[in-house]
């Protein structure tokens, strides 16, 4: 596309490309808040269900790396087309499922076909548009990135509160149609290479499989079954570390590697990486976290949850023209730094949660996030990306965009992790201080025990006392969930403080051969 002007034709094909993504993305988190929904439609355990998610983040994560060769083996439109077609048809299937086998079969199709829409429009920005377009683009892919995983509870939680869990697959019907034929008719950024074919590394696929599949298993999995004290957890963390072993060194050593590592001989790609990698960590842990909160410490149901997540998004999409405005005359170094420094501030904010924080409480804090989210996400895209070379950017898309979902996956491992062990800490803490020898503690179960007395209860003190317990434990969770924003907050602050390393890159975006 060098050159050639980008006229109506290329921009509807590219945002058309752009819905497909945020399906993509989308279906990542629409069942997170419907899985006690989805487990009594499908006659589940509370154990079995949990793989409605994890079969999606597993198949995923396997192709997301993997569709730099597709795209170079197929072309853009092609691969797009089909795997739009293929999300699409599995949405339906997933609709229909009646057992848990058939929803976690299709789930997992779901997540590795559709898998390949996400850096696919990544790459495409850069090879499709000329530098002066990109801030403009960065702003619409960083909507959509971002606000994605924002929306998908708050939209799944609304479905099914208002029709059923089938919805939330059902409405990816129509738009998934309409993207997969636009698609096919409008984008034509590249050809087919069909030669990859020749002496193809099925070794190296496999082990990628292999690799990625067991770590985003253990990764899911392990903070519910006590780590390595469960024997599937051990099994499957020494399948990652003997196949991720053999895979680096395949990808090392093969003629065609299955996934080219070059392009992490450039800084920046190799610190954009690990700053997608922080971002995935904020993003979807703080997605997981404060509906947690909502929920167990606060009471409220989805569409209240909604409501104040949706504040978040509102800023994010507020914020997206002044982002996009910086990006073209500011140091990009220096716009991301602002982002991970208001995000950082915007978790210590949430991290001083009490039991009563509410709407009022929460909007800072989530107005800081939404707005620090498009100033993190189009500097790290460009820094990333922007510097490589065409024939280099298809493979480091994919690798990009791994490490994101990545860091939402250990960071949402580490999260659990910290959950189980502070919760304890300070149920033990805080139940140190529950003696009734304590006059305070004394009064309090007195006046308990009288009004569930006037109430009509056989045993008030009895009741006085669970009442205690719930207190204590609702306090606890508040604490907790407060611990683990603040973790969080480190994090952004340590990507703060690598920002010196990297190159700087003039506003607008540079490189991707233009």
């Amino acid at each position: 596309m060098d050159g050639k002007p980008v006229g109506f034709r290329e921009w509807a094909g590219f945002m058309t490309m752009v819905v497909g993504m945020f399906m993509a993305i989308l279906d990542i988190q629409i069942v997170s808040s419907s899985l006690s929904e989805i487990q009594a439609g499908l006659s589940a355990s509370a154990d079995e269900i949990s793989w409605v998610q994890t079969s999606y983040l597993i198949a995923e994560v396997i192709m997301i790396p993997f569709s730099g060769f597709l795209s170079r083996l197929l072309s853009t439109r092609v691969l797009f087309s089909l795997s739009c077609a293929g999300f699409t048809l599995m949405s339906l299937a997933c609709a229909c499922s009646s057992s848990l086998g058939g929803m976690v079969v299709f789930r997992a199709a779901q997540g590795f076909i559709g898998g390949a829409m996400i850096p696919t429009v990544f790459s495409t920005s850069f090879l499709l548009f000329p530098v002066e377009k990109r801030p403009l683009v960065g702003v619409v892919m960083g909507l959509v990135a971002t606000m994605a995983p924002t929306l998908g509870p708050t939209l799944g939680g609304w479905l099914t509160q208002h029709y059923s869990w089938h919805w939330l697959f059902l409405i990816n019907i129509v738009p998934g149609l309409f993207v997969t034929v636009t698609v096919w008719k409008l984008v034509h950024v590249d050809h087919h290479d069909y030669s990859l074919l020749d002496g193809f590394d099925w070794l190296g696929l496999f082990l990628m499989a292999l690799f990625l599949g067991s770590l985003e298993y253990v990764a899911e999995e392990g903070p519910r079954n006590e780590w390595l004290e469960d024997r599937s957890i051990l099994t499957l963390t020494t399948v990652m570390v003997v196949s991720g072993a053999l895979f680096f060194w395949r990808v090392l050593s093969a003629r065609n590697p299955i996934v080219q590592l070059h392009a992490f001989e450039d800084r920046n790609f190799a610190f954009g990486c690990i700053y997608s990698f922080i971002l995935g960590v904020g993003l979807y842990g703080s997605v997981y976290l404060m509906p947690l909160f909502l929920a167990q410490v606060r009471g409220l149901n989805s569409l209240q949850i909604g409501v104040i997540m949706i504040v978040t998004g509102a800023f994010q999409f507020l914020s997206a023209p002044l982002a996009g405005a910086l990006s073209k005359h500011m140091d990009l170094r220096l716009m991301m730094a602002c982002g991970f420094g208001l995000f950082s501030l915007g978790l210590w904010f949430n991290s001083q949660l009490t039991a009563d924080s509410d709407f009022n409480e929460l909007f800072l804090p989530q107005a800081l996030r939404g707005v620090s989210l498009m100033l993190c996400f189009i500097p790290i895209n460009t820094l990333s990306l922007g510097r490589l070379p065409p024939d280099k950017l298809k493979n480091a898309s994919g690798l990009y965009n791994l490490m994101r979902n990545l860091g939402g996956a250990i960071g949402l491992a580490v999260i659990n992790t910290l959950v189980l062990h502070q919760a304890a800490l300070h149920f033990n803490r805080l139940g140190e201080q529950i003696n009734l020898a304590r006059p305070v503690v004394q009064g309090l179960v007195d006046q308990l025990s009288a009004r569930f007395d006037a109430l009509g209860l056989t045993n008030p003190d009895g009741a006085a006392m669970a009442t205690l317990v719930q207190l204590v434990k609702r306090e606890t969770l508040a604490i907790t969930y407060g611990d683990c924003l603040l973790v969080m907050a480190g994090v952004f602050l340590f990507g703060l403080l690598t920002m010196p390393m990297i190159h700087s890159a003039r506003p607008g975006g540079s490189g991707g051969g233009h």
